[in-house]
């Protein structure tokens, strides 16, 4: 799952040798932090937050019911 999330958000940025998942488990299911070029926090939220929002969609469909998982 931590490769879908570095896949999608390195094939949006400028600048995909930054680009950082970390992966934090908890009770309620996995969290993926993404951390990218300052210069490049735009790309990867896009207008209106679209582009973060399709990425968060595709790994919950991914996910399905195996487990809670969120993208921040």
């Amino acid at each position: 799952m931590r490769d879908l999330v570095e896949y999608l958000a390195k094939s949006v940025v400028d600048h995909p040798e930054k680009v950082k998942v970390e992966e934090k488990r908890s009770r309620e299911g996995v969290v993926y932090y993404v951390s990218v070029d300052p210069s490049d926090k735009g790309r990867i939220i896009g207008r209106q937050g679209r582009v973060i929002e399709a990425i968060r969609t595709l790994v919950r469909a991914y996910a399905k019911r195996r487990t809670r998982v969120e993208v921040k």
